[in-house]
């Protein structure tokens, strides 16, 4: 079974880029999307459902704003939009597909570079879904965690570390949030685990100032983040760089799993 999360940064941008060409060569089973950036009524049927695939979104209220999607071969016996809480919901960061006995979720967690106001909200957004996490995982079932998390957690996981140790997406805070998650409540970073010192080749985001992208200067953000049975599972992870669809790289996780 073959997984992709991409950060689209607007899913027509990335559509005007080829993203929807690149897209069936890549045999993915499941396809989590972020930042779609896009009410539905915006969507050509192409978005909404590309060849082989079954779609679905769940849109924030505000125009042009977050979104997430996934794109599935198989149609899920059950699909969840939202976590239930206005605040988060109203900003359409949380899509959950079941197929059987395993679930895949298209996450964007808030980031919160813009301001202390955003960084509030991104903090709350914290403390709300590290009990969705443990009830996740108590539940019993097999989940994968696709998405854009705006978080770096170690050093090892951007280029420029010293200087960002202020700035949101790796304030201390939030790396001991992302440990608690892997560590106490038990989640495995897929990625990581197959490429425990991968540092240039792991960047999955890099900034539109300077020459971020040609001099390679990343942000490792997007992750793919299982549970361990499924997690026991992964046999290859790979960043895609040969296209750009958008400010963020698709990551691939294959899994020994039947889909």
């Amino acid at each position: 079974m073959r997984i992709i999360t991409l950060n689209l940064n607007g899913i027509r941008s990335a559509t005007s880029k080829g993203m929807l060409e690149w897209l069936p060569k890549q045999q993915a089973d499941i396809v989590c999307l972020q930042e779609l950036k896009a009410q539905l009524p915006d969507l050509t049927p192409e978005m909404r459902a590309p060849q082989g695939y079954h779609g679905y979104f769940h849109a924030a209220e505000k125009k042009g704003y977050s979104g997430v999607g996934i794109y599935a071969r198989r149609q899920p016996d059950n699909v969840v939009e939202g976590m239930g809480i206005a605040e988060i919901d109203a900003e359409g960061r949380y899509l959950q597909a079941d197929f059987g006995k395993l679930s895949v979720i298209s996450l964007y967690l808030p980031s919160g570079s813009s301001g202390e106001e955003r960084q509030a909200a991104k903090f709350r957004f914290l403390d709300y879904f590290a009990p969705h996490l443990e009830a996740l995982k108590a539940e019993g079932r097999e989940v994968v965690l696709c998405g854009d998390w705006n978080i770096a957690h170690k050093e090892i996981d951007l280029k420029n570390w010293k200087s960002n140790q202020k700035n949101s997406g790796f304030l201390p805070e939030e790396r001991t949030w992302l440990s608690k998650v892997f560590d106490e409540i038990g989640w495995v970073d897929v990625y990581r685990q197959l490429h425990p010192e991968a540092t240039g080749e792991a960047y999955t985001w890099w900034s539109n100032r300077g020459q971020a992208w040609a001099k390679n200067v990343g942000w490792r953000i997007d992750y793919q983040i299982a549970t361990p049975g499924i997690a026991a599972t992964a046999k290859g992870a790979v960043v895609y760089k040969e296209q750009r669809f958008s400010d963020h790289a698709p990551l691939t996780v294959d899994y020994d799993w039947s889909f």
